[in-house]
């Protein structure tokens, strides 16, 4: 029996709406679905309350909602959620998380912690990638590899935690292209060397569909400007297309100069507007 974490909501999203203050109150039910569905809608919605961030961190040591498996789905969601509200509050519980025996659950916190930014959390995850490429093998009967590496090295890339590049490097030949990708993505945000930024590009000219959706999104999330009109002429659909685009458009926008646009996110916008 294999158990797998595809995070598809589209069930949720046409279910009842909340308030929120049913939203946090529901983290505690005795109903775990109506938990589940909770600490998922409070990342949605983007719920910064004190209360619920409160919640959310007391749900990311569950033990109520358990799969056969021995997954925490609950955790799982509570750990989504934080790294979409921004408090950096969550960044010890988010740590702890990363010693779960879920899988999933060191998935979404990598991804989390990224996303908040802190960097004490560093050490730890360059923990997880200490075993080499010698660890970074199939788990028997899951379908995954030992650590959660495509979000542990996107977080270390996100982070700019140049101290990991030695773990990460190893991580451009492994047999898994999606884990050769996230290598990528690190490596050219920690050393913002080209040859990085054209391996992803290169990677849009596969035979694989959803390796070349991947591509685009980490060329989007690196902002790698040179790639937008491979991108635009890519094999994909234009939705992916037009995210990447974004991606690489915020790159460019400057905070300070917010009515001012430069050539190159004229350019980007020009492609985006092709793709309409």
């Amino acid at each position: 029996m294999q158990e797998s974490d595809p995070e598809n909501f589209g069930e949720m999203e046409n279910s009842p709406s909340l308030t929120i203050a049913q939203a946090i109150a529901n983290l505690s039910h005795e109903d775990t679905s109506l938990r589940y569905y909770a600490a998922w809608w409070l990342g949605k919605f983007q719920v910064r309350e004190a209360a619920a961030i409160e919640a959310l961190i007391a749900a990311l040591e569950d033990e109520a909602d358990r799969t056969e498996l021995g997954g925490y789905p609950l955790r799982r969601n509570a750990a989504r959620a934080l790294g979409k509200l921004g408090d950096v509050r969550a960044v010890p519980g988010l740590i702890k998380c990363l010693d779960c025996s879920d899988f999933y659950v060191r998935e979404a916190a990598a991804q989390s912690l990224g996303k908040l930014g802190n960097p004490i959390c560093i050490p730890v995850l360059e923990q997880l990638l200490s075993g080499g490429l010698a660890a970074a093998v199939p788990v028997p009967g899951r379908p995954h590899l030992a650590e959660p590496y495509e979000a542990v090295m996107e977080a270390l890339g996100a982070l700019g935690a140049k101290t990991a590049i030695p773990l990460i490097q190893p991580f451009l030949e492994h047999s898994v292209a999606r884990v050769q990708y996230s290598a990528t993505r690190a490596m050219y945000q920690l050393t913002q060397d080209p040859i990085y930024g054209e391996r992803l590009v290169q990677a849009l000219s596969g035979k694989d569909i959803q390796l070349r959706r991947v591509a685009l999104s980490d060329l989007g999330a690196i902002g790698y400007l040179p790639a937008a009109e491979a991108i635009a002429s890519s094999a994909t659909e234009n939705s992916f297309k037009l995210i990447a685009l974004k991606g690489i458009l915020e790159h460019q926008l400057n905070p300070e100069k917010a009515h001012s646009l430069n050539d190159a996110a004229i350019r980007v916008m020009t492609l985006m507007d092709s793709l309409l």
